[in-house]
């Protein structure tokens, strides 16, 4: 490269403005169809457990504490998914849902991509009943 050609680019390149965006400062919103974190609405839910068998991730587990009253914890494994929405698709009630606002899910450890919808009672019904170490909740999905 002669050094002309290379000082009339420098020289062009001080005029115009940058093509990269300063994200973590100037934030865009997502699209209205970005599929983020998935939401979970559990007095909707009936425990068919189509969500889990149709994952194809097995990012999702239905525990079920009482199926006659209705009690269910979902276990969303963030790390496994992989943004499809065929557990969205395939909902026969329409109890899940992908946030187009929940899309940020950088961590530095692993315990942030467990999360536990559900009521809070349901939650800590099931953390006691089978001695899971929760790590992290997020009640009414």
């Amino acid at each position: 490269m002669r050094i002309g050609t290379m000082l009339r680019d420098v020289l062009e390149s001080l005029f115009k403005r940058p093509a990269t965006e300063r994200y973590p400062y100037e934030r865009r919103e997502a699209p209205p169809r970005y599929r983020g974190q998935l939401q979970w609405n559990p007095e909707k839910c009936t425990g068919c457990s189509l969500c889990c068998k149709d994952c194809p991730s097995n990012a999702i587990e239905l525990l079920t504490i009482d199926k006659a009253k209705k009690q269910f914890v979902i276990r969303y494994h963030i790390d496994r998914c992989t943004f499809c929405a065929q557990c969205v698709q395939n909902c026969r009630f329409k109890c899940m849902d992908m946030s187009n606002q929940d899309w940020e899910l950088a961590a530095l450890s692993k315990e942030p991509f467990t999360v536990y919808y559900g009521d809070e009672a349901n939650i800590q019904t099931f953390f006691e009943r089978f001695a899971v170490k929760p790590t992290e909740t997020a009640s009414e999905g």
